[in-house]
Protein backbone atom coordinates (compact mmCIF):
# COMPACT_ATOMS: atom_id res chain seq x y z
CA UNK A 1 0.00 0.00 0.00
CA UNK A 2 2.69 2.48 0.91
CA UNK A 3 4.10 2.46 -2.64
CA UNK A 4 0.81 3.75 -3.96
CA UNK A 5 1.13 6.95 -1.97
CA UNK A 6 4.07 7.98 -4.11
CA UNK A 7 1.61 8.36 -6.99
CA UNK A 8 -0.28 11.06 -5.12
CA UNK A 9 2.34 13.74 -5.59
CA UNK A 10 2.08 13.20 -9.35
CA UNK A 11 -1.67 12.93 -9.53
CA UNK A 12 -2.48 15.79 -7.14
CA UNK A 13 -2.78 18.80 -9.43
CA UNK A 14 -5.12 21.58 -10.29
CA UNK A 15 -7.05 22.28 -13.48
CA UNK A 16 -8.11 25.87 -13.93
CA UNK A 17 -11.51 26.37 -15.53
CA UNK A 18 -11.87 28.59 -18.58
CA UNK A 19 -14.88 30.54 -19.68
CA UNK A 20 -16.33 32.07 -22.82
CA UNK A 21 -18.99 34.72 -23.43
CA UNK A 22 -21.49 33.52 -26.03
CA UNK A 23 -23.68 36.54 -25.18
CA UNK A 24 -20.95 38.94 -26.34
CA UNK A 25 -20.47 40.73 -23.01
CA UNK A 26 -16.70 40.60 -23.45
CA UNK A 27 -15.64 43.87 -21.80
CA UNK A 28 -13.11 41.81 -19.85
CA UNK A 29 -11.20 41.39 -23.15
CA UNK A 30 -11.18 45.08 -24.12
CA UNK A 31 -7.45 45.52 -23.49
CA UNK A 32 -5.72 42.61 -25.24
CA UNK A 33 -8.81 41.57 -27.27
CA UNK A 34 -8.07 37.91 -26.45
CA UNK A 35 -11.06 35.60 -25.82
CA UNK A 36 -10.90 33.77 -22.50
CA UNK A 37 -11.28 30.35 -24.12
CA UNK A 38 -8.08 28.79 -22.84
CA UNK A 39 -6.72 28.01 -26.33
CA UNK A 40 -4.09 29.61 -28.56
CA UNK A 41 -5.23 31.77 -31.53
CA UNK A 42 -5.24 30.08 -34.92
CA UNK A 43 -1.87 30.34 -36.75
CA UNK A 44 -3.62 30.23 -40.15
CA UNK A 45 -4.25 33.43 -42.16
CA UNK A 46 -7.61 34.89 -41.09
CA UNK A 47 -10.42 34.18 -43.56
CA UNK A 48 -12.09 37.47 -42.61
CA UNK A 49 -11.56 41.12 -43.50
CA UNK A 50 -12.57 44.44 -42.03
CA UNK A 51 -13.22 47.40 -44.34
CA UNK A 52 -14.38 51.01 -44.11
CA UNK A 53 -16.30 53.20 -46.53
CA UNK A 54 -13.88 56.15 -46.25
CA UNK A 55 -10.11 56.39 -45.88
CA UNK A 56 -10.02 60.10 -44.97
CA UNK A 57 -12.71 61.86 -42.98
CA UNK A 58 -13.18 64.93 -40.87
CA UNK A 59 -13.70 64.76 -37.15
CA UNK A 60 -17.42 65.37 -37.73
CA UNK A 61 -17.96 62.47 -40.16
CA UNK A 62 -19.10 58.96 -39.43
CA UNK A 63 -17.44 55.82 -40.81
CA UNK A 64 -19.22 52.60 -41.75
CA UNK A 65 -17.14 49.62 -40.65
CA UNK A 66 -17.82 46.20 -42.22
CA UNK A 67 -16.69 42.76 -41.09
CA UNK A 68 -17.14 40.00 -43.62
CA UNK A 69 -15.91 36.58 -44.71
CA UNK A 70 -12.99 36.93 -47.14
CA UNK A 71 -12.66 33.26 -48.11
CA UNK A 72 -13.93 31.49 -51.20
CA UNK A 73 -14.67 28.45 -49.06
CA UNK A 74 -17.84 28.28 -46.95
CA UNK A 75 -17.00 30.11 -43.73
CA UNK A 76 -18.77 31.92 -40.93
CA UNK A 77 -18.05 33.58 -37.58
CA UNK A 78 -19.94 33.35 -34.30
CA UNK A 79 -18.32 36.08 -32.22
CA UNK A 80 -16.33 39.26 -32.75
CA UNK A 81 -14.94 42.35 -31.03
CA UNK A 82 -14.23 45.53 -33.02
CA UNK A 83 -12.31 48.53 -31.68
CA UNK A 84 -10.74 51.68 -33.13
CA UNK A 85 -7.38 52.75 -31.72
CA UNK A 86 -4.76 55.41 -32.23
CA UNK A 87 -2.73 54.07 -35.20
CA UNK A 88 0.48 55.27 -33.57
CA UNK A 89 -0.37 53.67 -30.20
CA UNK A 90 -2.18 50.41 -30.87
CA UNK A 91 -1.86 49.34 -27.23
CA UNK A 92 -3.72 52.42 -26.05
CA UNK A 93 -7.43 52.26 -25.12
CA UNK A 94 -10.17 52.32 -27.75
CA UNK A 95 -11.18 55.73 -29.10
CA UNK A 96 -14.48 57.04 -30.43
CA UNK A 97 -17.74 55.19 -30.19
CA UNK A 98 -19.94 53.00 -32.36
CA UNK A 99 -23.56 53.19 -33.47
CA UNK A 100 -25.34 49.90 -34.12
CA UNK A 101 -26.91 49.09 -37.48
CA UNK A 102 -27.99 45.54 -36.55
CA UNK A 103 -28.96 45.46 -32.87
CA UNK A 104 -30.21 41.87 -33.17
CA UNK A 105 -26.69 40.58 -33.86
CA UNK A 106 -24.47 43.23 -32.25
CA UNK A 107 -24.21 45.26 -29.07
CA UNK A 108 -22.16 48.12 -27.64
CA UNK A 109 -19.55 47.64 -24.92
CA UNK A 110 -17.93 49.90 -22.38
CA UNK A 111 -14.16 49.73 -22.93
CA UNK A 112 -12.14 52.11 -20.75
CA UNK A 113 -14.35 55.04 -19.85
CA UNK A 114 -16.44 55.45 -23.01
CA UNK A 115 -19.75 53.69 -23.49
CA UNK A 116 -19.94 52.20 -26.98
CA UNK A 117 -16.20 52.34 -27.64
CA UNK A 118 -16.35 48.72 -28.85
CA UNK A 119 -18.93 46.54 -30.57
CA UNK A 120 -19.36 42.77 -30.18
CA UNK A 121 -21.81 39.97 -30.99
CA UNK A 122 -25.08 39.66 -29.11
CA UNK A 123 -25.52 35.92 -29.70
CA UNK A 124 -23.44 33.06 -31.05
CA UNK A 125 -25.34 32.50 -34.28
CA UNK A 126 -23.50 31.91 -37.58
CA UNK A 127 -22.70 35.20 -39.33
CA UNK A 128 -20.96 36.07 -42.61
CA UNK A 129 -21.28 39.87 -42.62
CA UNK A 130 -21.84 42.65 -40.11
CA UNK A 131 -21.71 46.46 -40.11
CA UNK A 132 -21.47 49.21 -37.51
CA UNK A 133 -20.98 52.98 -37.68
CA UNK A 134 -18.02 54.60 -35.92
CA UNK A 135 -17.97 58.22 -34.75
CA UNK A 136 -14.66 59.98 -33.86
CA UNK A 137 -14.15 61.36 -30.34
CA UNK A 138 -14.06 65.06 -29.53
CA UNK A 139 -10.27 65.15 -29.69
CA UNK A 140 -9.37 62.39 -32.16
CA UNK A 141 -5.85 61.25 -33.04
CA UNK A 142 -4.58 62.06 -36.52
CA UNK A 143 -4.95 58.45 -37.64
CA UNK A 144 -6.99 55.54 -36.29
CA UNK A 145 -6.80 51.85 -37.13
CA UNK A 146 -9.60 49.37 -36.72
CA UNK A 147 -8.82 46.05 -35.03
CA UNK A 148 -11.04 43.00 -34.83
CA UNK A 149 -10.98 39.67 -33.01
CA UNK A 150 -13.10 37.02 -34.72
CA UNK A 151 -14.31 33.68 -33.27
CA UNK A 152 -15.20 30.94 -35.75
CA UNK A 153 -15.68 28.19 -33.17
CA UNK A 154 -14.80 28.00 -29.47
CA UNK A 155 -11.30 26.63 -30.15
CA UNK A 156 -10.73 28.48 -33.44
CA UNK A 157 -10.32 32.25 -33.39
CA UNK A 158 -8.08 35.08 -34.65
CA UNK A 159 -6.94 37.95 -32.43
CA UNK A 160 -6.48 41.63 -33.38
CA UNK A 161 -6.80 41.29 -37.14
CA UNK A 162 -5.41 44.56 -38.49
CA UNK A 163 -7.94 46.61 -40.38
CA UNK A 164 -7.61 49.79 -42.48
CA UNK A 165 -6.02 53.01 -41.22
CA UNK A 166 -8.20 56.09 -41.48
CA UNK A 167 -6.83 59.64 -41.51
CA UNK A 168 -8.82 62.30 -39.75
CA UNK A 169 -8.41 65.69 -41.35
CA UNK A 170 -8.68 68.64 -39.03
CA UNK A 171 -7.97 66.53 -35.96
CA UNK A 172 -7.44 68.74 -32.93
CA UNK A 173 -4.94 67.78 -30.30
CA UNK A 174 -6.05 67.61 -26.70
CA UNK A 175 -5.46 71.06 -25.13
CA UNK A 176 -2.22 71.15 -23.19
CA UNK A 177 -3.54 73.58 -20.63
CA UNK A 178 -5.10 71.97 -17.61
CA UNK A 179 -8.87 71.82 -17.71
CA UNK A 180 -10.50 72.38 -14.32
CA UNK A 181 -12.05 69.17 -13.13
CA UNK A 182 -15.81 69.24 -12.61
CA UNK A 183 -17.03 69.13 -9.08
CA UNK A 184 -18.26 65.56 -9.59
CA UNK A 185 -14.78 64.21 -10.43
CA UNK A 186 -13.24 61.99 -7.74
CA UNK A 187 -10.73 63.65 -5.45
CA UNK A 188 -7.77 62.08 -3.64
CA UNK A 189 -8.02 61.08 0.01
CA UNK A 190 -5.19 62.20 2.27
CA UNK A 191 -5.65 59.55 4.98
CA UNK A 192 -6.80 55.89 4.97
CA UNK A 193 -10.19 54.78 6.21
CA UNK A 194 -10.68 53.91 9.86
CA UNK A 195 -12.68 51.17 11.56
CA UNK A 196 -13.46 53.49 14.46
CA UNK A 197 -17.21 53.64 15.00
CA UNK A 198 -17.99 50.24 13.47
CA UNK A 199 -21.17 48.94 15.10
CA UNK A 200 -21.82 52.34 16.74
CA UNK A 201 -21.86 55.05 14.08
CA UNK A 202 -21.68 52.94 10.94
CA UNK A 203 -22.20 49.37 9.74
CA UNK A 204 -19.05 47.46 8.75
CA UNK A 205 -18.21 44.21 6.97
CA UNK A 206 -14.59 43.11 7.34
CA UNK A 207 -12.34 40.25 6.31
CA UNK A 208 -10.61 39.09 8.45
CA UNK A 209 -13.16 39.95 11.17
CA UNK A 210 -12.28 43.00 13.26
CA UNK A 211 -9.35 43.97 11.00
CA UNK A 212 -8.40 47.65 10.84
CA UNK A 213 -7.99 49.15 7.34
CA UNK A 214 -5.91 52.07 8.67
CA UNK A 215 -3.09 49.73 9.74
CA UNK A 216 -3.70 46.29 8.16
CA UNK A 217 -2.84 46.20 4.45
CA UNK A 218 -4.54 42.79 4.12
CA UNK A 219 -7.90 44.04 5.40
CA UNK A 220 -11.00 44.04 3.18
CA UNK A 221 -13.36 46.66 4.52
CA UNK A 222 -16.82 47.98 3.66
CA UNK A 223 -18.72 50.52 5.71
CA UNK A 224 -21.93 52.45 5.09
CA UNK A 225 -23.40 55.38 7.01
CA UNK A 226 -26.87 56.87 6.34
CA UNK A 227 -27.32 60.59 6.86
CA UNK A 228 -29.60 61.86 9.61
CA UNK A 229 -32.54 62.31 7.25
CA UNK A 230 -32.07 58.88 5.67
CA UNK A 231 -32.05 60.43 2.19
CA UNK A 232 -28.52 59.28 1.26
CA UNK A 233 -25.82 56.83 2.33
CA UNK A 234 -22.03 57.18 2.39
CA UNK A 235 -20.08 54.06 1.40
CA UNK A 236 -16.40 53.38 2.11
CA UNK A 237 -14.65 50.46 0.41
CA UNK A 238 -11.07 49.29 0.92
CA UNK A 239 -8.96 46.24 0.14
CA UNK A 240 -5.66 44.93 -1.23
CA UNK A 241 -6.01 44.23 -4.96
CA UNK A 242 -4.03 44.47 -8.18
CA UNK A 243 -6.94 45.87 -10.14
CA UNK A 244 -10.21 46.53 -8.33
CA UNK A 245 -12.34 46.09 -5.24
CA UNK A 246 -16.11 45.98 -5.41
CA UNK A 247 -19.25 45.28 -3.45
CA UNK A 248 -22.75 44.31 -4.45
CA UNK A 249 -26.23 44.42 -2.98
CA UNK A 250 -28.10 41.15 -3.54
CA UNK A 251 -31.47 39.73 -2.59
CA UNK A 252 -29.95 36.26 -2.19
CA UNK A 253 -26.57 34.56 -1.87
CA UNK A 254 -26.31 33.88 -5.59
CA UNK A 255 -24.54 36.06 -8.11
CA UNK A 256 -27.02 37.62 -10.54
CA UNK A 257 -29.46 40.55 -10.68
CA UNK A 258 -27.27 42.51 -8.26
CA UNK A 259 -26.51 46.21 -7.77
CA UNK A 260 -22.71 46.52 -8.03
CA UNK A 261 -20.21 49.27 -7.15
CA UNK A 262 -16.62 49.18 -8.41
CA UNK A 263 -13.41 50.95 -7.47
CA UNK A 264 -10.94 50.27 -10.29
CA UNK A 265 -7.25 51.19 -10.33
CA UNK A 266 -6.47 52.78 -13.68
CA UNK A 267 -3.16 54.50 -14.42
CA UNK A 268 -2.39 55.68 -10.89
CA UNK A 269 -5.94 56.79 -10.25
CA UNK A 270 -9.12 55.05 -9.10
CA UNK A 271 -12.38 55.19 -11.05
CA UNK A 272 -15.58 54.80 -9.05
CA UNK A 273 -18.59 53.45 -10.92
CA UNK A 274 -21.89 51.61 -10.58
CA UNK A 275 -22.96 48.57 -12.57
CA UNK A 276 -25.57 45.84 -12.75
CA UNK A 277 -25.11 42.08 -13.09
CA UNK A 278 -27.62 39.89 -14.89
CA UNK A 279 -26.92 36.23 -14.17
CA UNK A 280 -23.28 35.08 -14.03
CA UNK A 281 -22.14 37.67 -16.57
CA UNK A 282 -19.75 40.60 -16.74
CA UNK A 283 -21.05 43.77 -14.97
CA UNK A 284 -22.89 46.21 -17.22
CA UNK A 285 -22.01 49.83 -16.46
CA UNK A 286 -24.82 52.10 -15.29
CA UNK A 287 -25.18 55.89 -15.31
CA UNK A 288 -22.67 57.33 -12.85
CA UNK A 289 -24.28 60.73 -12.18
CA UNK A 290 -26.06 59.41 -9.09
CA UNK A 291 -22.72 58.86 -7.28
CA UNK A 292 -21.40 62.04 -5.69
CA UNK A 293 -18.69 63.23 -3.29
CA UNK A 294 -16.43 60.57 -4.77
CA UNK A 295 -12.90 60.24 -3.36
CA UNK A 296 -10.14 57.65 -3.57
CA UNK A 297 -6.75 56.61 -2.27
CA UNK A 298 -4.15 54.26 -3.77
CA UNK A 299 -1.21 53.31 -1.54
CA UNK A 300 0.75 50.19 -0.50
CA UNK A 301 -1.25 48.02 -2.91
CA UNK A 302 -4.52 48.98 -1.21
CA UNK A 303 -7.43 50.52 -3.14
CA UNK A 304 -9.79 52.76 -1.18
CA UNK A 305 -12.79 54.72 -2.40
CA UNK A 306 -15.65 56.69 -0.90
CA UNK A 307 -18.89 57.93 -2.44
CA UNK A 308 -22.42 58.99 -1.57
CA UNK A 309 -25.62 57.69 -3.14
CA UNK A 310 -29.23 58.73 -2.76
CA UNK A 311 -31.31 56.19 -0.88
CA UNK A 312 -33.92 55.93 -3.64
CA UNK A 313 -33.27 56.26 -7.38
CA UNK A 314 -36.76 55.84 -8.90
CA UNK A 315 -35.64 56.75 -12.42
CA UNK A 316 -33.11 53.88 -12.60
CA UNK A 317 -34.74 50.44 -12.56
CA UNK A 318 -31.49 48.48 -12.05
CA UNK A 319 -30.46 50.47 -8.97
CA UNK A 320 -31.74 49.12 -5.69
CA UNK A 321 -33.48 51.14 -3.01
CA UNK A 322 -31.35 51.37 0.14
CA UNK A 323 -34.46 51.22 2.32
CA UNK A 324 -34.47 47.42 1.92
CA UNK A 325 -32.39 44.56 3.30
CA UNK A 326 -29.72 42.88 1.17
CA UNK A 327 -26.91 40.40 1.36
CA UNK A 328 -23.58 42.16 0.88
CA UNK A 329 -20.95 40.76 -1.50
CA UNK A 330 -17.33 41.91 -1.23
CA UNK A 331 -15.02 40.96 -4.14
CA UNK A 332 -11.67 41.89 -5.68
CA UNK A 333 -9.60 41.00 -8.74
CA UNK A 334 -7.35 42.15 -11.55
CA UNK A 335 -7.98 44.81 -14.19
CA UNK A 336 -6.36 45.90 -17.44
CA UNK A 337 -6.65 49.43 -18.80
CA UNK A 338 -9.67 50.04 -16.61
CA UNK A 339 -11.48 46.83 -17.61
CA UNK A 340 -12.02 44.31 -14.85
CA UNK A 341 -11.43 40.54 -14.89
CA UNK A 342 -13.25 37.86 -12.94
CA UNK A 343 -12.70 38.13 -9.17
CA UNK A 344 -9.66 36.25 -7.86
CA UNK A 345 -11.54 34.29 -5.20
CA UNK A 346 -15.02 33.61 -3.93
CA UNK A 347 -16.64 36.87 -2.75
CA UNK A 348 -17.12 37.50 0.94
CA UNK A 349 -20.89 37.23 1.54
CA UNK A 350 -22.56 38.60 4.64
CA UNK A 351 -24.08 35.95 6.88
CA UNK A 352 -27.46 37.71 7.03
CA UNK A 353 -29.33 40.37 5.10
CA UNK A 354 -28.81 43.93 6.31
CA UNK A 355 -31.04 46.98 6.04
CA UNK A 356 -28.70 49.56 4.53
CA UNK A 357 -30.37 52.51 6.26
CA UNK A 358 -30.89 50.57 9.50
CA UNK A 359 -29.08 50.70 12.83
CA UNK A 360 -25.28 50.37 12.74
CA UNK A 361 -23.97 46.80 13.04
CA UNK A 362 -20.66 44.99 12.91
CA UNK A 363 -21.41 42.41 10.24
CA UNK A 364 -19.84 39.02 9.62
CA UNK A 365 -19.51 36.99 6.47
CA UNK A 366 -17.91 34.01 4.79
CA UNK A 367 -16.29 33.25 1.46
CA UNK A 368 -17.62 29.69 1.48
CA UNK A 369 -21.24 28.48 1.64
CA UNK A 370 -22.18 26.39 4.68
CA UNK A 371 -23.10 23.33 2.60
CA UNK A 372 -19.69 23.37 0.89
CA UNK A 373 -17.99 23.65 4.30
CA UNK A 374 -19.88 20.57 5.50
CA UNK A 375 -18.88 18.82 2.28
CA UNK A 376 -15.22 19.53 2.96
CA UNK A 377 -15.35 18.54 6.63
CA UNK A 378 -17.14 15.25 5.93
CA UNK A 379 -14.83 14.27 3.07
CA UNK A 380 -11.73 15.03 5.11
CA UNK A 381 -13.11 13.11 8.09
CA UNK A 382 -13.78 10.09 5.89
CA UNK A 383 -10.58 9.95 3.85
CA UNK A 384 -8.07 11.58 6.14
CA UNK A 385 -9.09 9.79 9.32
CA UNK A 386 -11.61 6.94 8.91
CA UNK A 387 -10.37 5.22 5.74
CA UNK A 388 -6.65 5.57 6.44
CA UNK A 389 -7.13 4.13 9.95
CA UNK A 390 -9.30 1.26 8.69
CA UNK A 391 -6.74 0.37 6.00
CA UNK A 392 -3.87 0.42 8.51
CA UNK A 393 -5.77 -1.92 10.85
CA UNK A 394 -6.55 -4.38 8.05
CA UNK A 395 -2.95 -4.43 6.85
CA UNK A 396 -1.03 -4.66 10.11
CA UNK A 397 -3.33 -5.59 13.01
CA UNK A 398 -5.00 -8.84 11.94
CA UNK A 399 -2.91 -10.87 14.40
CA UNK A 400 -2.68 -8.41 17.27
CA UNK A 401 -5.85 -9.61 19.04
CA UNK A 402 -6.13 -13.28 17.94
CA UNK A 403 -8.59 -14.27 20.67
CA UNK A 404 -10.62 -11.07 20.92
CA UNK A 405 -14.00 -10.93 19.15
CA UNK A 406 -16.74 -8.37 18.71
CA UNK A 407 -20.26 -9.51 17.86
CA UNK A 408 -18.97 -12.92 16.86
CA UNK A 409 -16.21 -11.69 14.55
CA UNK A 410 -12.53 -10.99 15.09
CA UNK A 411 -11.89 -7.51 16.46
CA UNK A 412 -9.76 -6.21 13.56
CA UNK A 413 -12.41 -7.29 11.03
CA UNK A 414 -15.26 -5.61 12.88
CA UNK A 415 -13.29 -2.38 13.30
CA UNK A 416 -12.38 -2.40 9.62
CA UNK A 417 -15.94 -3.16 8.51
CA UNK A 418 -17.59 -0.58 10.78
CA UNK A 419 -15.18 2.16 9.67
CA UNK A 420 -15.58 1.35 5.98
CA UNK A 421 -19.39 1.21 6.11
CA UNK A 422 -19.36 4.54 7.95
CA UNK A 423 -16.98 5.90 5.31
CA UNK A 424 -19.34 4.94 2.47
CA UNK A 425 -22.35 6.51 4.21
CA UNK A 426 -20.55 9.77 5.03
CA UNK A 427 -19.07 9.94 1.52
CA UNK A 428 -22.56 9.60 0.03
CA UNK A 429 -23.87 12.43 2.24
CA UNK A 430 -20.90 14.68 1.47
CA UNK A 431 -21.15 13.83 -2.24
CA UNK A 432 -24.74 15.11 -2.42
CA UNK A 433 -24.11 18.48 -0.74
CA UNK A 434 -22.43 20.31 -3.69
CA UNK A 435 -25.25 19.18 -5.98
CA UNK A 436 -27.80 20.54 -3.52
CA UNK A 437 -25.92 23.83 -3.25
CA UNK A 438 -25.28 24.25 -7.00
CA UNK A 439 -28.71 22.87 -7.91
CA UNK A 440 -27.00 20.68 -10.48
CA UNK A 441 -23.59 20.11 -12.00
CA UNK A 442 -20.84 22.70 -11.53
CA UNK A 443 -19.20 23.71 -14.82
CA UNK A 444 -16.51 25.82 -13.14
CA UNK A 445 -14.96 23.28 -10.79
CA UNK A 446 -12.48 21.76 -13.24
CA UNK A 447 -11.67 18.07 -12.77
CA UNK A 448 -12.67 17.97 -9.09
CA UNK A 449 -16.29 16.78 -9.62
CA UNK A 450 -15.24 14.16 -12.18
CA UNK A 451 -12.66 12.66 -9.82
CA UNK A 452 -15.20 12.87 -7.00
CA UNK A 453 -17.79 10.89 -8.98
CA UNK A 454 -15.19 8.19 -9.63
CA UNK A 455 -14.38 8.00 -5.92
CA UNK A 456 -18.07 7.74 -5.07
CA UNK A 457 -18.51 4.89 -7.55
CA UNK A 458 -15.52 2.98 -6.14
CA UNK A 459 -16.76 3.55 -2.58
CA UNK A 460 -20.14 1.97 -3.45
CA UNK A 461 -18.54 -0.95 -5.30
CA UNK A 462 -16.44 -1.96 -2.28
CA UNK A 463 -19.27 -3.06 0.09
CA UNK A 464 -21.10 -4.74 -2.81
CA UNK A 465 -18.02 -6.85 -3.52
CA UNK A 466 -17.64 -7.60 0.20
CA UNK A 467 -21.21 -8.92 0.42
CA UNK A 468 -20.73 -11.14 -2.66
CA UNK A 469 -17.29 -12.45 -1.69
CA UNK A 470 -16.71 -16.20 -1.59
CA UNK A 471 -15.76 -18.17 1.55
CA UNK A 472 -12.17 -17.90 2.84
CA UNK A 473 -11.37 -21.49 1.82
CA UNK A 474 -12.76 -21.06 -1.72
CA UNK A 475 -10.21 -21.09 -4.56
CA UNK A 476 -11.96 -18.02 -5.99
CA UNK A 477 -11.31 -16.01 -2.82
CA UNK A 478 -8.08 -14.68 -4.29
CA UNK A 479 -10.09 -12.93 -7.03
CA UNK A 480 -12.02 -10.99 -4.41
CA UNK A 481 -8.84 -10.20 -2.48
CA UNK A 482 -7.17 -8.63 -5.50
CA UNK A 483 -10.29 -6.78 -6.68
CA UNK A 484 -10.95 -5.51 -3.17
CA UNK A 485 -7.35 -4.31 -2.88
CA UNK A 486 -7.31 -2.70 -6.36
CA UNK A 487 -10.61 -0.85 -5.97
CA UNK A 488 -9.75 0.27 -2.44
CA UNK A 489 -6.29 1.51 -3.35
CA UNK A 490 -7.58 3.31 -6.47
CA UNK A 491 -10.38 4.93 -4.46
CA UNK A 492 -7.98 6.03 -1.72
CA UNK A 493 -5.51 7.56 -4.19
CA UNK A 494 -8.23 9.35 -6.17
CA UNK A 495 -9.83 10.62 -2.96
CA UNK A 496 -6.56 12.24 -1.88
CA UNK A 497 -6.18 13.75 -5.37
CA UNK A 498 -9.72 15.08 -4.99
CA UNK A 499 -8.84 16.63 -1.63
CA UNK A 500 -5.87 18.44 -3.21
CA UNK A 501 -8.14 19.71 -6.01
CA UNK A 502 -10.90 20.65 -3.58
CA UNK A 503 -8.59 22.78 -1.44
CA UNK A 504 -8.07 25.05 -4.47
CA UNK A 505 -11.76 25.40 -5.38
CA UNK A 506 -13.23 28.90 -5.34
CA UNK A 507 -16.15 27.74 -3.20
CA UNK A 508 -13.79 26.50 -0.47
CA UNK A 509 -10.45 28.17 -1.12
CA UNK A 510 -8.12 27.15 1.69
CA UNK A 511 -4.97 29.20 2.34
CA UNK A 512 -2.01 28.49 0.06
CA UNK A 513 0.73 27.30 0.32
CA UNK A 514 -0.42 26.16 3.78
CA UNK A 515 -3.08 23.78 2.49
CA UNK A 516 -0.99 21.73 -0.01
CA UNK A 517 1.95 21.72 2.45
CA UNK A 518 -0.15 20.27 5.29
CA UNK A 519 -1.78 17.74 2.95
CA UNK A 520 1.67 16.64 1.82
CA UNK A 521 2.70 16.35 5.47
CA UNK A 522 -0.31 14.13 6.14
CA UNK A 523 0.60 11.88 3.19
CA UNK A 524 4.14 11.51 4.52
CA UNK A 525 2.70 10.75 7.97
CA UNK A 526 0.55 7.79 6.83
CA UNK A 527 3.36 6.55 4.57
CA UNK A 528 5.77 6.65 7.52
CA UNK A 529 3.39 4.70 9.78
CA UNK A 530 2.74 2.10 7.09
CA UNK A 531 6.43 1.73 6.30
CA UNK A 532 7.38 1.44 9.98
CA UNK A 533 4.89 -1.38 10.57
CA UNK A 534 5.93 -3.09 7.35
CA UNK A 535 9.59 -3.10 8.39
CA UNK A 536 8.58 -4.37 11.84
CA UNK A 537 6.62 -7.29 10.33
CA UNK A 538 9.46 -8.18 7.94
CA UNK A 539 11.93 -8.35 10.82
CA UNK A 540 9.63 -10.67 12.76
CA UNK A 541 9.20 -12.97 9.76
CA UNK A 542 12.93 -13.16 9.16
CA UNK A 543 13.43 -14.27 12.76
CA UNK A 544 10.71 -16.87 12.49
CA UNK A 545 12.15 -18.43 9.31
CA UNK A 546 8.73 -19.76 8.23
CA UNK A 547 7.42 -19.78 4.67
CA UNK A 548 3.77 -20.28 5.53
CA UNK A 549 1.13 -17.70 4.59
CA UNK A 550 0.46 -16.95 8.24
CA UNK A 551 4.05 -16.31 9.29
CA UNK A 552 3.37 -13.66 11.87
CA UNK A 553 0.61 -15.70 13.53
CA UNK A 554 2.91 -18.79 13.83
CA UNK A 555 5.68 -16.61 15.16
CA UNK A 556 3.42 -15.29 17.90
CA UNK A 557 2.81 -18.88 19.01
CA UNK A 558 6.58 -19.59 19.13
CA UNK A 559 7.71 -16.47 20.92
CA UNK A 560 7.82 -16.23 24.63
CA UNK A 561 5.00 -14.43 26.37
CA UNK A 562 7.19 -11.49 27.38
CA UNK A 563 8.39 -10.91 23.81
CA UNK A 564 4.85 -11.23 22.48
CA UNK A 565 3.66 -8.57 24.90
CA UNK A 566 6.53 -6.31 23.84
CA UNK A 567 5.55 -6.64 20.16
CA UNK A 568 1.88 -5.99 20.96
CA UNK A 569 2.81 -2.93 22.99
CA UNK A 570 4.89 -1.54 20.11
CA UNK A 571 2.11 -1.98 17.54
CA UNK A 572 -0.52 -0.56 19.88
CA UNK A 573 1.70 2.46 20.51
CA UNK A 574 2.13 3.01 16.75
CA UNK A 575 -1.65 2.80 16.26
CA UNK A 576 -2.34 5.31 19.04
CA UNK A 577 0.28 7.75 17.75
CA UNK A 578 -1.05 7.31 14.20
CA UNK A 579 -4.62 8.09 15.30
CA UNK A 580 -3.49 11.10 17.35
CA UNK A 581 -1.50 12.42 14.37
CA UNK A 582 -4.41 11.91 11.98
CA UNK A 583 -6.70 13.68 14.43
CA UNK A 584 -4.28 16.62 14.59
CA UNK A 585 -4.16 16.98 10.80
CA UNK A 586 -7.95 16.73 10.58
CA UNK A 587 -8.45 19.31 13.34
CA UNK A 588 -6.11 21.73 11.56
CA UNK A 589 -8.15 21.48 8.37
CA UNK A 590 -11.49 21.79 10.15
CA UNK A 591 -10.22 24.96 11.81
CA UNK A 592 -9.06 26.31 8.43
CA UNK A 593 -12.45 25.54 6.84
CA UNK A 594 -14.30 27.23 9.71
CA UNK A 595 -12.28 30.41 9.20
CA UNK A 596 -12.94 30.68 5.45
Amino acid sequence: MWRSYFLLAVLSGCVNPVSGYSNGKVSVACGDMVPQHGYEPSPEPPPFSITVDKSTVSSEDNITVSLQVASSKPMFFRGFLIEARDAGKLNSPAVGFFILTDPLESQLLLCGHTQGSAVSHRRSTKKTHLQAVWKPPKYPPQRVQFLVTVVHEYKVYWVRIAGPVVSLSGATAVPSTAVPAPTSSPSALSTPFSSAGCGHNKSCLRDPPDCQPESDHHCFFLSFTPDLQGSSVMFELSGPAEGYVSFALSLDKWMGNDDVYLCVSDGGRVTISAAHITGRTHPEQEIQDDLWSRAWRLADGVIQCRFHRNTVLPQLENRFSLNQSYFLFLAHGRSHQGSIHKHDQQPLISTNQKLITGHPEDLFGSRSPLLIKFHGVLMLTVWMWTVSTAVLIARHYKHLWPDTTLLGQRLWFQLHRIMMVLAVLLTAVAFSLPFIYRRGWSKRAGSHPYVGCTVMALAVIQPIMAVLRSAPESPRRIIFNWMHFAAGTAGHILAVVCVFLGAAQQALLLPSPWSPAVLTGWLLWIMLADLLLLIHSCRLRSRGGSDSEDKENILFAQLETQQHERISKFKKMVLVVFIVGNTGFLAAFIKAIASV
